[in-house]
């Protein structure tokens, strides 16, 4: 074993004052003397801009003498790292560090292929040694054979590092931590996210997480690891949830289901997973233990060819946000988004009689197409891919407009089109396209504007609405009300819905309260 706590914490700046400061952080204490006993700490020898900074940075830590289990790293530039010096002044910084009280040094393949073994055990004494192996383009053909050129290294324990374009491939890399003592597998690349949260579930030696920098592609970072997805409490017995699309990174899913099973003592952890290939996601899901999932744009339709069953109502919609996976890896699908729609909207207007404008034709645009016709609304589908829109619109007895008619602009002297409320259900606006809207100001002929989109809280279009004096609904509303109501259908519990309220408004970074009303427009329901 490597160290006590397999969440490895990576110390990376280009000063040796940033990097200490942030070597403090992790430990714990002032002087990062006696703090942080059981972690363990990587130190970016690489990363300090030059041969005078990484000494200051070693002579500080030899006075210090730090209880942590720390790595030193000096990677070349060769393989991936910042380090412009020559093999020799690598070996020297290492061998220093390790006199300063690193318990472990890793070395890289190019290095050692360049070393005489004896050397080396000269060179860097009683140390402890990783041996890695970095693949920053593609997964290597044959891992078993890069696995067994690093052990007969000599060394404790192995790395490899390699980028992952599906999960296929990451599970590829994580398998060898259950053949392997002390190996270490490390998953690079963007859809990758929950594969380094999971790795010391399948038996990994450590999982690197940066403090500060990020010094491979997908890295956690170190406050997420920990304290959102608590990597190294996972076991067997752990039940995995997620959310598949693409994008996946803005999502607030991981912040308030996470925080709900912690509430509810719940031996589960719910992860982002970036997915552009549907049937690689499905193919991952019985290795993985994956429980049941939340779907995003652009799988809520696509999803339906791959579920076993379907709730009737989320069949009837022709649209999929929420799976549960049974026994034998059977699919069920759901449509939590449907009951997200109507707990925003029934408190701000009377649904029944009112005339609302749908922007788009999509999974969330049909969600709420059929919530609200369901209630009682007249519907209007309004969406560039005019097909899409005219077929939905018959679906729900409702009325198709094309997107051009909705410009005033483009209509100067014929009377315009008016609306109880106007519904966007693309994502324009969404981060980072945040000056993004489907609408300009002056096209809002309406009493309400309802954004689906949640993050940014208040989306452009919702600003121009408020400038206008209209009542304005944030997305934020539908987000929590359908994830409480997929947390009810994954675990049977009654969702913490207050506390999920509070941690997704304190991970938007404490914005304005959700229905906020623009001057003239906004005295208490629309309509009532």
């Amino acid at each position: 074993m490597i160290a006590k706590n397999k969440i490895c914490a990576v110390v990376a700046a280009a000063n040796s004052r940033a990097m200490w400061r942030q070597l403090e952080s992790v430990l714990g204490d002032k002087q990062a003397g006696r703090g942080g006993r059981d972690k363990a700490v990587e130190l970016r020898l690489d990363w300090l801009e030059d041969d005078g900074e990484i000494a200051r940075f070693l002579r500080q830590l030899s006075e210090a003498k730090p209880q942590a289990t720390m790595i030193a790293t000096c990677r070349r530039r060769e393989a991936g790292g910042k380090y412009r010096g020559s093999i020799g002044a690598q070996l020297a910084h290492l061998a220093e560090a390790m006199r300063a009280g690193c318990r472990w040094c890793d070395l890289e393949i190019e290095s050692i292929r360049e070393c005489n073994p004896e050397l080396l055990d000269v060179l860097l004494g009683d140390g402890r040694r990783i041996a890695s192996a970095h693949f920053f383009s593609r997964m290597p053909r044959h891992l078993d054979r890069v696995a067994a050129e690093l052990s007969r290294s000599r060394s404790d324990a192995i790395k490899i590092a390699a980028r992952c374009d599906s999960l296929a491939e990451g599970l590829k890399l994580l398998r060898l931590a259950r053949k392997r003592r002390d190996f270490i597998g490390i998953p690079m690349g963007e859809c990758t996210l929950a594969l380094r949260v999971l790795a010391l579930r399948y038996g990994g030696a450590l999982s690197y997480a940066p403090v500060e920098n990020a010094t491979a592609p997908g890295q956690v970072s170190l406050d997420q690891m920990t304290n959102l997805y608590r990597a190294d409490r996972l076991n067997q017995r752990t039940r995995v949830y997620g959310i598949i699309g693409n994008p996946v990174a803005h999502s607030l899913s991981p912040v308030i289901q996470n925080a709900a099973f912690q509430s509810r003592h719940i031996n589960a952890v719910y992860l982002p997973f970036l997915v552009n290939d549907l049937r690689d996601f499905l193919n991952a899901i019985e290795p993985l233990g994956i429980a049941g999932f939340s779907v995003t744009i652009p799988h809520k339709q696509s999803i339906l060819r791959h579920l076993d069953d379907c709730d009737p109502l989320a069949a009837a919609i022709g649209a999929v946000n929420t799976v549960v996976v049974r026994g034998r890896g059977k699919l069920y699908g759901y449509n939590t988004d449907y009951v997200g729609v109507l707990r925003a909207l029934e408190s701000r207007i009377l649904l029944r009689g009112s005339r609302v404008l749908i922007l788009g034709a999509g999974g969330a645009a049909r969600a709420v197409a059929f919530a609200l016709a369901q209630a009682g609304a007249a519907v209007c589908i309004a969406a560039r891919r005019r097909k899409r829109a005219a077929k939905l619109a018959r679906a729900v007895h409702g009325e198709a407009i094309e997107f051009r008619h909705l410009r005033v602009a483009n209509r100067p002297r014929e009377k315009h089109e008016f609306f109880d409320a106007i519904v966007n259900a693309t994502p324009v606006g969404m981060h980072p396209h945040v000056h993004d809207s489907p609408l300009e100001t002056r096209d809002l002929n309406c009493r309400l504007v309802f954004d689906t989109i949640y993050r940014p809280q208040m989306t452009k279009l919702l600003r121009l609405a408020a400038r206008r004096g209209i009542e304005t609904v944030s997305g934020i509303e539908m987000f929590l009300a359908q994830g409480t109501a997929q947390f009810e259908i994954w675990t049977g519990e009654r969702a913490p819905a207050q506390l999920m309220r509070t941690v997704a408004m304190c991970a938007l970074g404490g914005e304005a309260e959700t229905g906020s009303r623009g001057g003239r427009g906004g005295k208490g329901k629309t309509r009532r």
